[in-house]
């Protein structure tokens, strides 16, 4: 409990700075770093470490595709993996192979989805809507979980989540975007809609708790209980942004379509 509530109290602040204040450049790098641990994590957790020259590149790509992320890039890197793969004689199972690819490709795909948000010209408060869904989401869903649930949503991938949990992650960020459009409209000039705001933040909680789910499953297929201890016990990248990384590209997708509606 103790080191939760040091990762809270010095993360959320740090969060804070570097999202909203620190230069653009600091941001890159942070969600640089983020994206490489969780390239990392993923190679690990598929037990791909034995293959150190995937692994390497792996990290490596998922730091260059931040910030050059594109999909000539991501050609190369498919080429370059299963080029590997050949010539390690099929050692190099296809699981391993296709988390490499997630790991070089997705995963930071998913993070730049901050600096594509900040390179559309957004205030810099709109790039806290990927963690205040997908977090909101999560704590909503687990608070209406205990409180009120009966009926098991995925048992097989993560038993304690229920259909109630659920509806409270999507209640939970309705509220969250009407807070923060009221926020943003009333200090910051803002002219975001209620409803538009409301709406999004329900679609965003069905893309978190994909997320949630998704990483789970990957964790449960091969028997790990969390993807790393960077965060002490709120385990790896992977276990605390899990939900982060399907949020934001979906954020980076409907923004600048509701900003041109």
């Amino acid at each position: 409990m103790k080191s939760r509530i040091l990762v809270a109290v010095v993360g959320v602040p740090l969060i804070l700075v570097v999202v909203l204040w620190s230069p653009v450049n600091v941001l890159a790098v942070c969600l640089t770093v983020l994206s490489s641990v969780a390239a990392w994590e993923l190679m690990k957790c598929v037990g791909a470490l034995e293959h150190r020259v995937l692994c390497a590149v792996s990290v490596l790509g998922a730091a260059l595709f931040v910030i050059y992320g594109s999909a000539d890039l991501a050609t190369i890197y498919t080429l370059l993996v299963f080029s590997y793969a050949v010539f390690m004689g099929g050692t190099v199972k296809l699981q391993q192979a296709m988390a490499a690819l997630a790991a070089m490709v997705f995963v930071p795909y998913a993070f730049a989805s901050f600096l594509r948000l900040y390179g559309a010209g957004f205030h810099r408060g709109f790039l806290l809507l990927p963690l205040l869904f997908s977090f909101g989401s999560d704590t909503f869903a687990f608070f209406a979980g205990r409180t009120f649930g009966k009926h098991k949503l995925a048992p097989r991938v993560s038993p304690h989540k229920t259909v109630e949990g659920a509806v409270g992650g999507l209640v939970g960020d309705a509220l969250c975007g009407l807070i923060f459009a009221f926020v943003m409209n009333r200090f910051f000039n803002e002219n975001i809609q209620y409803i538009e705001i409301a709406g999004l933040g329900i679609i965003c909680s069905v893309a978190a708790q994909m997320g949630d789910l998704s990483f789970s499953l990957i964790k449960r297929e091969f028997g790990i209980k969390d993807y790393g201890r960077i965060f002490l016990e709120h385990g790896g990248v992977l276990d605390r942004f899990d939900s982060v990384i399907f949020v934001a590209p979906v954020l980076g997708i409907v923004m600048p379509v509701l900003r041109i509606m």
